[in-house]
This record gives C-alpha cells, structure tokens and sequence, in this order.
C-alpha cells in the first residue's frame, strides 16, 4: 500500500472487501431500479439473483474465473438469452458501483465470454388456442358458499387487457401505463408517453380493440388496467397453463399482433408506427412476400 501511494497508484480496497455482491444488487435495487420505468421486470431478476450463492461473495474476491464458473453454471439451467441478460445487469450495477458509489473493483464480466444468444422467439397462436385462452380468462363464478369454480380467473382486467393486446401490438407495460386522458375513443385511438423505446406514439384501436375499450369501467386511479406486472404475469401463466398452451408467453401476443398487422398494413413504415419497432431488421421477420406477388407489382 506504501510502495502503491508513493506512485501514486493507490486505490482504496476497503468498501470491495467489504461489500458482497448481493449489498451492491439491494442498493442497486433501492436507489437505481426503484427509479426507472422497467421496474417490476428489473426488480424480478435482481430479487432472483440474491438467491444465488454467488451473491454472498465480497466483490474484491469477484473473479473472471469465478464469474465464467458460474456462467457455466446457470447455463444448465436456462437459457443463453436469459443469462446474458443476468450478466448484462450485475455488469452494470458493478459499473455503477465503480463510478458513483466508490467501490473501487475490476469489472469481472468484461473478462468472461458471453453465451451465444437463443434464435428470436416466433411462437404464433394456432388454430383454437386463443379462445382457448379467452376462455381461461373468463371471470370465475362464485358460489354461495363463497368459492370460485374451477377455471376462469378472479381478475376482471385479464380478459380484456389480453384482447386489447392482441389487437394492437402494445408491449405489457405499455398497456399497464395507458390512462384513459390518452385514450380518444371518438377518434379511435390511444396515446403512449412511456413506451419502451422512449418516444410517445399513437397507436390506431381496430374495431375489436374499439369495442374493448368502451365497455370498459372507468377506475378512480385514472388507469385502464389498474392492476400490476406481476399480477398479469401470475394471472395469464396460470390461464396458460390451464389452456394447455405450453411455451407461450405474453410478450408472445405482441409477435402475434404484430404479424397480423402485418397481413394487414403492406406499408412497412406504417406497421412501425403502430408498432413502435425502430428498426427494419426488427420488422423483416413479420412480412413473408411471395416473390409472384413482387414480380406483379415490378410490372
């Protein structure tokens, strides 16, 4: 330490060694995630990586080896996609401990190679699957004695948030953050502020997702669905499992819009302002041309 100040080189080890990561993932939570729009989905992954034994480590003993181990690891059990995504935010909460919290610490994940992303998901409702989750989705009836029968569900907001869903490509959290002074109904239309991307847009409400809308009741909080994330994810696994959908998720209703849509609106600009994709790489996926269709059209 000595030598280390006299060159001047010296860097204070004291808040690494003492600090695990799982202190520096709370704090993060706390004072970071608490903050951002993408809350309840953050706040899921870090409240499941302090389960992790890992998380009991101090970060001065954070290692390449230690962290490739454990990408190794958790391989076995999920994904590529997902444990990227677990490296991508213990990185960036070791980056923002490094810079604001002044936990001085090499950031380890930058050492480590990244697993191989999964092929984009392309899961499409087949022919009766989705009435069989409407129906899932169908107030459960109560009896007298108080007990609901089996199937059905007891949240009035799943059914219709689910069909607005599929009729207009909005992401979950965007459907969860509409409020009815940004629905305009007599113009058929709603507005969104707090959209993934970070740009408002409009998003056109077909007849069906009109229809929805307006037999809606209208909740004192102001919002459309008064409900939160992780109610809606309880609420449609449960409705998925129960209609035997297998590998479906709710961001899956959004690639099932967007490919309808798609079959409907020719003008790719015109689908990514209802959509809300940036990209045309994002968009290519959703439009399957007939190269005889083409030629017609080449004249």
């Amino acid at each position: 330490m000595e030598s280390e100040i006299e060159r001047g080189v010296f860097i204070d080890r004291t808040e690494a060694e003492k600090n695990t990561l799982g202190d520096l993932l709370q704090r993060y939570l706390t004072e970071v995630s608490s903050q951002k729009k993408g809350h309840d989905s953050e706040r899921y992954r870090l409240v499941s990586l302090q389960r992790d034994p890992i998380t009991k480590i101090k970060v001065a003993g954070l290692s390449g080896k230690l962290m490739a181990e454990w990408r190794d690891k958790r391989l076995k059990e999920v994904s590529g996609s997902t444990v990227n995504r677990d490296l991508n935010l213990i990185s960036h909460v070791i980056n923002v401990a490094r810079k604001e919290w002044g936990i001085h610490v090499e950031n380890p994940i930058s050492m480590i190679r990244r697993p191989p992303e999964n092929r984009a998901r392309n899961r499409r409702l087949a022919a009766g699957e989705e009435e069989r989750l409407l129906a899932e989705l169908e107030l459960s009836v109560r009896s007298d004695r108080g007990t609901y029968e089996a199937g059905g569900t007891h949240n009035p907001w799943m059914r219709p948030l689910v069909i607005l869903a599929l009729e207009s490509a909005m992401r979950r959290s965007e459907l969860l953050a509409l409020r009815w002074s940004d629905v305009f109904l007599a113009d058929r239309y709603v507005r969104l502020h707090d959209t993934k991307n970070g740009e408002p847009r409009d998003v056109p409400l077909s007849t069906r997702a009109y229809a929805v809308l307006s037999s809606l009741p209208r909740h004192i909080s102001g919002k459309v669905f008064p409900v939160t994330g992780d109610a809606v994810k309880k609420a449609f696994t449960r409705a998925v499992a129960r209609a035997g959908l297998g590998d479906f998720h709710f961001h899956d209703l959004r690639h099932e819009a967007t490919s309808r849509i798609a079959e409907k609106l020719e003008n790719v600009l015109e689908l990514s302002a209802v959509t809300g994709h940036k990209t045309l790489t994002m968009l290519k996926r959703y439009y399957h041309p007939r190269a005889k269709d083409l030629a017609r059209k080449l004249g």
